[in-house]
């Protein structure tokens, strides 16, 4: 035996191994950049946000500007965003339903329902700046539906009343978004009624309208309720649409804080803070509204 052949097995022996990462930690490397991203731009923020609307200049503690989100100035933005957001997320809720409903229950072609959830998809982020010049463009002074109107028609829709840049104006464009994620929320909850539960009801004489008021709504209702809640909260937190169509003709919250963010306007970043802080209350209450009443529709939906 050669010399080279009586080491190697010592080598072996006495090569250290490399050593590897243990089981719990491998588990947490592929989520790691996700809470890292989280804690950067949104913990991390939010806190700060927090923190900055109950201190004063040097640093301590006060409620003053909280009590400052109740001045008129700022109290009535709160209001107006309160009623934009449940008006746009009744309407984007009812309107979607009654399309969903069309496209999985209705007995319409397959490719239409394909295709409309393709394009929910799309339009539920289509926003900003594109979408108030798509608005614009299509209703707007010149736009082409106002020229058809008045040219075609004879009828002129500034004449009737109607104004893009107004609380009505926002509600249309906004609609364009809120609509189509209704019908990507409640489209799996109205796939998940059983084919038994209609057959059922029908055996013991129920129309098809009684099905639907007595059975399906009722299972679908917290659903409904919840998608209501994320429709408020997605609308009251909008502000990139709402800026490029009515710049600062519209008072509203998220508008007031991009002026505040900017100094343009209140030049005090503690109130700031508070109107931020405020926002985030209520888009929070929201969204666990959302969150609890989906966890119920889901136990009934199994």
């Amino acid at each position: 035996m050669t010399d080279a052949a009586a080491i190697r097995p010592q080598d072996r022996a006495t090569t250290p191994r490399p050593r590897r990462l243990p089981q719990g930690l491998l588990k947490w490397v592929g989520v790691a950049p996700f809470l890292i991203f989280a804690a950067l731009f949104l913990i991390l923020p939010t806190l700060n946000i927090v923190v900055g609307a109950f201190q004063t200049p040097d640093g301590g503690f006060t409620l003053a500007n909280i009590a400052g989100l109740f001045r008129p100035e700022i109290a009535r933005p709160f209001w107006i965003s309160i009623q934009l957001s449940f008006v746009t997320a009744t309407l984007g809720c009812l309107i979607g339903i009654i399309l969903a409903a069309a496209v999985t229950r209705g007995g319409l072609p397959k490719g239409l329902r394909d295709g409309m959830l393709t394009f929910s998809g799309v339009a539920s982020n289509f926003a900003g700046v594109p979408l108030a010049f798509a608005f614009i463009a299509t209703l707007g002074r010149l736009g082409l539906v106002t020229v058809i109107a008045k040219e075609v028609f004879g009828v002129s829709l500034m004449g009737l009343g109607f104004n893009l840049i107004s609380f009505l104006g926002l509600t249309l464009t906004y609609l364009y978004f809120q609509i189509p994620l209704m019908i990507l929320i409640i489209t799996p909850a109205l796939d998940g009624l059983k084919r038994e539960w209609r057959e059922a009801a029908e055996s013991l004489g129920a129309t098809g309208s009684q099905y639907w008021r007595m059975v399906a709504l009722p299972i679908l209702w917290p659903s409904l309720l919840g998608t209501l809640a994320l429709l408020f909260a997605n609308s009251f937190g909008a502000v990139a649409t709402a800026m490029a169509l009515t710049g600062s003709s519209l008072s509203i919250v998220p508008i007031i804080l991009f002026a505040q963010i900017r100094g343009d306007v209140l030049q005090d970043p503690y109130l700031g803070y508070a109107i931020a802080f405020g926002m985030i209350v209520i888009t929070g209450i929201a969204n666990v509204i959302y969150i609890v009443l989906r966890t119920r529709a889901e136990r009934w939906l199994k």
